[in-house]
């Protein structure tokens, strides 16, 4: 073959042909009618899409007889036993030991106005609703120090919400504050984006970043520090329910594992919303406004993972723009205060911790007193001459220089041990 580059297409049917008779059960061949969402004109797409999550972890726990499963967004834990096939030998949620309050959780039912807003397709065009996530943006640009963050459900609302924008002059007022970027399919250009947005950080500036909740940004990239000082959630993070792909795996769900529709639906999109929260924080020292942006957030607040729900007040739910503004304004004064160095908060009692320090002090005092038998059975026994003629201390300079602190009444509590 002169150029193989010319049977690339070939391969690829090949490769795909052979997955397909890899894998019977668990897999499904689907056909999409149009290439994307927003897509006008059919072009057929063809998908091997796998709808059972347990094969990839399979191998796994076939090889290690305990395996540990940790993130800061499996939440709710029961669902991961029953979608992965595993009994939990141990399952814990833990809280975040922090020296201060150091993130901020608001809910947003409802605008300056007292109109509620929601991302619901029924009423997420709604003029009064768009133009209250327009002032929700406008009011944390104006308060946010450096950079800020944005989530949307979808690509597709994105664009709807920030041509209304366009119309409504909000743009232009977040303009006043910020700079403004919004992220892509486009992989080079999003990068692109990213990289203006940390240079505005930097320089003082300041920059909004305008993302969607599935994207490249909500699960692979760190806004920590500066670069992230606000996240705000606009809406939930539902899938796209008239996807193919996705009624196939719901279909597989309920009929294998008696996991419901919206079950699922309802703890994949409070799964992404924290994963969308948690770029905001990324250590011990940082700190930063958590906002989430729609009246359904109060009754969900449940399936948020615990650090997050335990720091969620009572205060700081079913607020409007007015109320969650005030709150952010006092807790970024709060922050800017100088930190007192602690290593944090210890989750043992004190009778734990005195109790740790006895069991320390004793397994000091048992190694001291081998330590002393070994010494007591070298002297006993007499030293071996081959092991002493290693050491040469004939020189009155080299004893001068060994340093022995041992002071007389220790050397006696050694020898009566």
């Amino acid at each position: 073959m002169a150029n193989v580059e010319d049977y690339l297409p070939l391969q690829e049917v090949a490769t795909f042909a052979t997955l397909v008779a890899t894998y019977e059960k668990g897999f499904l061949l689907i056909l999409e009618p149009f290439e994307s969402e927003t897509a006008k004109v059919p072009n057929p797409i063809l998908h091997y899409t796998c709808l059972d999550a347990s094969i990839a972890i399979k191998p796994v726990f076939e090889r290690f007889s305990s395996v540990i499963i940790t993130s800061g967004t499996i939440s709710p834990l029961e669902m991961y036993p029953r979608m992965l096939q595993f009994d939990t030998v141990v399952q814990e949620s833990y809280t975040m030991t922090l020296a201060r309050r150091s993130f901020l959780p608001l809910i947003i039912t409802r605008g300056s106005d007292q109109v509620a807003i929601s991302s619901r397709f029924e009423i997420r065009n709604d003029p009064s609703v768009v133009r209250n996530y327009g002032n929700i943006l406008i009011e944390f640009a104006k308060i946010t120090p450096d950079g800020m963050v944005v989530f949307f459900p979808s690509y597709l609302y994105m664009e709807s919400i920030i041509s209304m924008w366009q119309g409504m002059s909000i743009l232009d007022e977040v303009w006043k504050y910020k700079l403004l970027l919004v992220e892509t399919p486009d992989s080079q250009e999003t990068s692109l984006a990213l990289e203006t947005y940390r240079t505005a950080c930097c320089n003082g500036r300041g920059a909004v970043m305008l993302c969607v909740a599935r994207g490249k940004v909500s699960e692979g990239i760190d806004f920590d520090h500066h670069y992230g000082r606000t996240v705000l959630c606009i809406g939930i993070p539902y899938q796209y329910t008239e996807s193919r792909i996705l009624k196939a795996r719901l279909e597989f769900l309920r009929e294998n594992y008696r996991i419901r529709e919206n079950d699922f639906l309802s703890f994949d999109a409070m799964r992404h919303a924290a994963q969308c929260l948690g770029r905001v924080l990324r250590g011990k020292d940082d700190y930063g406004i958590m906002v989430l942006a729609d009246k359904r957030y109060g009754r969900k607040r449940t399936q948020l993972p615990k650090w997050i729900g335990q720091a969620l007040h009572e205060s700081d739910i079913n607020l409007s723009t007015d109320m969650a503004v005030a709150a952010a304004k006092k807790f970024l004064r709060t922050m800017a205060q100088p930190m007192e160095e602690r290593d944090g908060i210890s989750t043992w009692t004190l009778a734990e911790l005195e109790e740790h320090q006895r069991a320390q002090k004793t397994g000091r005092i048992e190694a001291m007193a081998g330590a002393a038998r070994d010494v007591d059975m070298v002297d006993g026994n007499g030293a071996d001459k081959d092991d002493e003629s290693q050491y040469d201390f004939s020189d009155d300079e080299e004893l001068g220089k060994m340093d022995l602190d041992m002071p007389p009444a220790a050397a006696t509590v050694l020898a009566k041990a």
